[in-house]
C-alpha cells in the first residue's frame, strides 16, 4: 500500500484509483449527511413560522371581517363614505407585520386623524367644513380626546403586540435560513481526508464491517465543524430569546386580545365620539371659530349615523396557547444542535461503535481508540488528532451567518421590552449590528434596548478584530500615500537617468 496517499500504507484491497473514488464518495456523502440534518432543523422552524403566521394572518382577516359585515347596516353613510380609511388601515397593518419598514405609531395615529376629519364633517352636514378648518380641528384633538382613551390605549396594546409578533414570525425565518446557509458550507481537503480514513479505509484493510470507533468519529467530526459549532452561543440566544417572547404573544402582549377586537375598539371610539358630538364640536368651535353655515342642510343619513354597532370577539385564545407550548417545546430541544450534531451524525449516520468497544476501527487497525475528545469549537480543535484545524482562519461564511443571529437576537429582545425597531422587507437579506455577549431570557431585551439599531446597512456586518477598531481611517489612506511615495520615485528615476 505504499501508493496510498490517506489510509495506513500497510496491506490494502484499494487501488489509487479506488482511494480517490472512496475519498470523493466519502466527501459527498458526509455533506450529505450534514445538508439532510439541517434539512430537519429548517422544517421545524418553517413549520412553525407557518403555524404562528397562518393565525395572526387570520385573527386579522376577522377583525377586518366582523368591521366589513357589522358597520355598513348600523352606520350607513358614515361607514360607506370612510370605507377606504378602514381599508387602508389594515393593509397597513399587514405590511407593517410582513416586514415593511412603516413607522406602526405614526400609521395608527393617521387612520384617527383622517376619521375624526371624516366624521366631523358627516356629523356636521349644515357646515361648510375646509380643509384648513380641519387642520385646526385635528390640532385641539388632543385635548379635547373625541375618540376617548381608545386611540391611546389601542396604540400601545397593538404596537407592543405587532411588534413581538413580527419579531417572533421573523425570528424563526432566520433561524431556518442560517442553518440552510451553513449546511452549504463546503469541506475543507484536511476534513475530506479524514472523513475518507473514517468511513472507507477499513474497506481497503479488508474490515469494512468494522465500525469506526465513537470517540474517533467525534474528533473528526469536531474538526470537521469546527466552525459551525461556534454558531452554538448566538443560536442558543435565538432560541431563548424566540421562547421569551412567545410568552409575551401569550401573555401580556396577548395578539389573540388585541388583535382579535380591533374592530371592536374602533366602534367603541366612533360611539364615544356620537355621544359627545355636541360639546366636542362646541369645543372645536371655540378654539377653530365658528364655520360658514352649508346650504346642503343636514343628511337625511344622520339617524342612522347614531346608531350603537354590536360586535363580539371569538376568542382563540387555546388555540394560541397550543401554538405558544409547541413552539416552545421545539425551541427548548433545538438549543443544543450545533453542539451535539457531531455525537448525532456519528450515531445516527456513520453508524459508529460504543465508546467502550475496543474491536471498532481507530483509523489504522482494529482495536480500542486512545486519544481524548476535543471539545467544541475551533478554539479547542488546535490538537485535534485526526484533522488538521487551522484556527486562525475561521469561515466567513459562518461568521456572517453568527452576526445575523446576534441581530435577530436583538430585534427579538427589543420586541420583548415592547420597543420597535426598523425592519428591512421580509425578502431582503437582514444586515448591521448586534451584541450578543450574553442574552439569557429577559435579561437579553433589558440589555439590547439601552441602544437599539434603528437602521441597518445593506451590506453583510461582519464582528471587528480586536484591535482593528481605530485604523479604519488611517487604512483607507494608505492608497494615496502609496501613489505619492510612487510619484516620488518615478520622479527621482526620470533625473537619473538624464
Amino acid at each position: 500500500g505504499e501508493h496510498l496517499r490517506i489510509c495506513p500504507q500497510g496491506y490494502t484491497c484499494c487501488t489509487s484509483e479506488m482511494e480517490e473514488n472512496f475519498a470523493n464518495k466519502s466527501r459527498s456523502e458526509f455533506e450529505a449527511m450534514m445538508k439532510e440534518a439541517g434539512r430537519s432543523v429548517q422544517t421545524t422552524l418553517t413549520a412553525q413560522h407557518r403555524s404562528f403566521d397562518s393565525y395572526f394572518q387570520d385573527l386579522l382577516n376577522k377583525s377586518e371581517k366582523a368591521l366589513y359585515d357589522a358597520f355598513p347596516s348600523t352606520y350607513g353613510e358614515l361607514y360607506t363614505q370612510n370605507m377606504k380609511v378602514f381599508k387602508d388601515l389594515y393593509s397597513e397593518l399587514r405590511r407593517y407585520y410582513r416586514g415593511s419598514n412603516i413607522n406602526l405609531e405614526e400609521a395608527l395615529n393617521e387612520f384617527w386623524t383622517r376619521l375624526l376629519e371624516r366624521l366631523f364633517k358627516l356629523m356636521n352636514p349644515q357646515y361648510h367644513i375646509t380643509d384648513e378648518y380641519l387642520d385646526c380641528m385635528v390640532k385641539h384633538a388632543e385635548q379635547h380626546k373625541p375618540f376617548g382613551e381608545v386611540p391611546r390605549d389601542l396604540k400601545v396594546k397593538a404596537t407592543r403586540a405587532f411588534i413581538a409578533a413580527r419579531s417572533y414570525a421573523q425570528g424563526f425565518l432566520v433561524g431556518s435560513d442560517v442553518v440552510k446557509k451553513v449546511s452549504q458550507v463546503s469541506l475543507s481537503h484536511e476534513c475530506t481526508r479524514a472523513i475518507m480514513k473514517l468511513m472507507y479505509c477499513p474497506h481497503c484493510r479488508g474490515m469494512s464491517t468494522v465500525k469506526p470507533c465513537n470517540n474517533y468519529c467525534l474528533n473528526v467530526v469536531k474538526g470537521c465543524l469546527a466552525n459551525q459549532a461556534d454558531l452554538n452561543t448566538e443560536w442558543k440566544y435565538l432560541m431563548d430569546s424566540l421562547i421569551v417572547v412567545a410568552d409575551r404573544i401569550d401573555g401580556p402582549y396577548n395578539v389573540d386580545t388585541v388583535i382579535g377586537t380591533i374592530h371592536m375598539r374602533i366602534a367603541e371610539a366612533i360611539s364615544n365620539l356620537q355621544e359627545n358630538k355636541d360639546s366636542i364640536t362646541a369645543k372645536v368651535f371655540q378654539g377653530c371659530g365658528n364655520p360658514k353655515i352649508s346650504t346642503k342642510g343636514s343628511s337625511s343619513e344622520e339617524k342612522k349615523r347614531r346608531g350603537k354597532v354590536t360586535l363580539e370577539a371569538k376568542s382563540s385564545a387555546q388555540a394560541l396557547e397550543m401554538l405558544v407550548l409547541d413552539a416552545k417545546g421545539n425551541l427548548t430541544a433545538l438549543k443544543t444542535y450545533w453542539i451535539t450534531l457531531p455525537g448525532s451524525l456519528c450515531s445516527k449516520r456513520v453508524m459508529a461503535s460504543s465508546a467502550a468497544d475496543d474491536k471498532c476501527w481507530n483509523g489504522m487497525t482494529k482495536g480500542s481508540y486512545l486519544p481524548e475528545v476535543m471539545g467544541d469549537g475551533l478554539a479547542n480543535q488546535i490538537n485535534n488528532p485526526e484533522v488538521e484545524v487551522d484556527i486562525t482562519k475561521p469561515d466567513m461564511t459562518i461568521r456572517q451567518q453568527i452576526m445575523q443571529l446576534k441581530i435577530m437576537t436583538n430585534r427579538l429582545g427589543n420586541a420583548n421590552i415592547g420597543n420597535d425597531v426598523d425592519f428591512q422587507d421580509a425578502s431582503d437579506d437582514m444586515s448591521g449590528s448586534g451584541s450578543g455577549d450574553s442574552c439569557p431570557d429577559d435579561v437579553c431585551g433589558k440589555r439590547l434596548s439601552k441602544s437599539p439599531s434603528t437602521r441597518q446597512p445593506e451590506t453583510h456586518a461582519i464582528p471587528k478584530q480586536s484591535g482593528h477598531g481605530i485604523n479604519g481611517a488611517s487604512s483607507r489612506s494608505l492608497p494615496s500615500a502609496f501613489l505619492l511615495l510612487l510619484s516620488v520615485a518615478f520622479i527621482a528615476a526620470q533625473h537619473l537617468w538624464r
